[in-house]
């Protein structure tokens, strides 16, 4: 039984949620973070569907380089789901390239925010502009 790219995609965030979860939830990465990566998610899910409408009747664009952001800030999730889901940005190869560097530079920030310099960035960088943990 193979699973489709929709369904992989949807294995992939839920599971990178719930990782993402039991992190906070054991109070390895605030409950910020979490939030923060949903929001992101939440909104290049949108940025996504409105750019594949555009594309449909030829429309005003969003930059590929505003999707590629959208996915190293956090939204790589939502992105990916919207990817699929839209069958927006599947084929092509430059793009899908760039965005999977995107999805592992942000995981590798994230792993990095798990050591204790990065919780120390983090906690200053909420400290600086309000604590949200």
């Amino acid at each position: 039984m193979t699973l489709s790219s929709q369904r992989k995609s949807a294995i992939i965030s839920i599971i990178f949620f719930g990782l993402l979860s039991v992190s906070a939830a054991f109070g390895l990465l605030p409950l910020a973070v979490l939030i923060f990566y949903i929001i992101m998610s939440l909104i290049a899910y949108l940025v996504y569907y409105f750019d594949k409408s555009a594309a449909r009747r030829g429309g005003w664009r969003t930059k590929e380089s505003s999707l590629h952001l959208l996915s190293l800030l956090g939204g790589w999730p939502g992105a990916l789901l919207a990817q699929q889901r839209f069958r927006h940005k599947t084929r092509k190869q430059p793009f899908r390239f760039i965005f999977w560097l995107t999805v592992l530079a942000n995981l590798g920030a994230l792993i990095w925010l798990h050591t204790e310099d990065g919780a120390d960035f983090l906690h200053r960088l909420l400290e600086t502009y309000g604590n949200f943990s």
